[in-house]
């Protein structure tokens, strides 16, 4: 079996929307071939609204192998997955009634329809995502909400599948939502190969997630705070109040919290309980241990403490959680 993936861009397109996804299927491919499998993987092409190369927000120029117009018409490339790569040009997109018309007939002929960052944007314009669960860049989750009033959009998710319908977060985030794709269709260990090749996580360390306690551990001037918020991430079952913390940072527990808060815009509780949530989504996205123990192991102590901790960061029970984002 064969999968062919359509990945449509638009002039203006975000580059690694289109390139990111490209490698995971190509590298897929790869794998199915190099192990032998009767199951062939994928063959990712690009999509374009005309047969000239499209020009990418950073200049890049990527080649079409085929175009909008070829794939509508009769006898059009066969295809699996329809995927919508983001940028500016996805957003002006998005308010061409043809081009709109256009991708909701290819959405048609799919067995799964995805989109990457804004490409979100190009899927509402289509009709595609009403009544639906679905996700963009955290930037633009508002004006997405405003072009579908009929969606529900999380502004967390890495991605979110609601049906047949994928959406992601901006732009490596199409690596991730890729790699999800690959490891329904082939299994875990075909992902996590590609993902081991290209030196990335199957699942980020932050859970599916765009907002995690490492990205915002960047934002510390300090080398002290940035190893401290570190050492937080690799040990959340450790004492972390306040003091403990201090005493590490060699810092007064005044002078810490204070420094802590003006780097990072956050206090240390507000931290080590997001490091602790991000862990806890972590392990029910990724094993089977009770709720009991992923609350002893992300350093919640019991599950009350965990389940009150989600209500306020994920909105969701953890038990809920797990029945939407974990592995099958």
């Amino acid at each position: 079996m064969v999968r062919g993936v359509a990945i449509v861009a638009f002039d203006e397109c975000q580059p690694l929307d289109v390139v990111g996804p490209f490698e995971v299927f190509a590298a897929a491919r790869e794998a199915q071939r190099l192990r032998g499998a009767r199951d062939a993987g994928y063959e990712p092409f690009i999509v374009g609204p005309t047969a000239r190369p499209v020009r990418a927000e950073s200049g890049l120029a990527l080649l079409p192998d085929t175009t909008l117009a070829r794939m509508t018409a009769r006898g059009g490339r066969a295809f699996h997955t329809l995927m919508i790569a983001g940028g500016a040009g996805a957003r002006l997109a998005a308010s061409d009634a043809r081009v709109c018309a256009t991708i909701a007939r290819l959405a048609a002929r799919a067995r799964r329809v995805t989109s990457v960052c804004t490409g979100s944007f190009v899927l509402g314009g289509a009709g595609l995502l009403n009544g639906k669960r679905a996700t963009t860049h955290w930037a633009r989750c508002d004006a997405l909400a405003e072009l579908c009033p009929g969606a529900r959009i999380e502004r967390d998710p890495i991605y979110v599948r609601d049906g047949n319908v994928w959406t992601s977060a901006g732009v490596t985030a199409g690596i991730d939502l890729a790699l999800a794709l690959v490891e329904e269709d082939l299994g875990r260990d075909v992902a996590l190969l590609i993902a081991r090749h290209m030196v990335v996580f199957v699942r980020r360390a932050g859970g599916q997630s765009q907002f995690s306690a490492q990205l915002s551990a960047q934002a510390a001037e300090r080398d002290v705070l940035r190893d401290l918020m570190t050492w937080i991430v690799e040990h959340p079952s450790a004492d972390l109040q306040v003091p403990a913390l201090a005493r590490r940072a060699h810092l007064s527990v005044r002078h810490f919290s204070r420094l802590f808060h003006a780097q990072t815009g956050v206090s240390p509780a507000h931290y080590v309980e997001q490091v602790r949530v991000e862990t806890a989504r972590r392990l029910l996205e990724t094993t089977g241990r009770s709720v009991e123990d992923v609350a002893t192991r992300a350093g919640f102590g019991t599950p009350e403490a965990l389940r009150r901790a989600f209500q306020r960061r994920v909105r969701l029970s953890p038990r809920e959680y797990r029945a939407r984002f974990g592995a099958p």
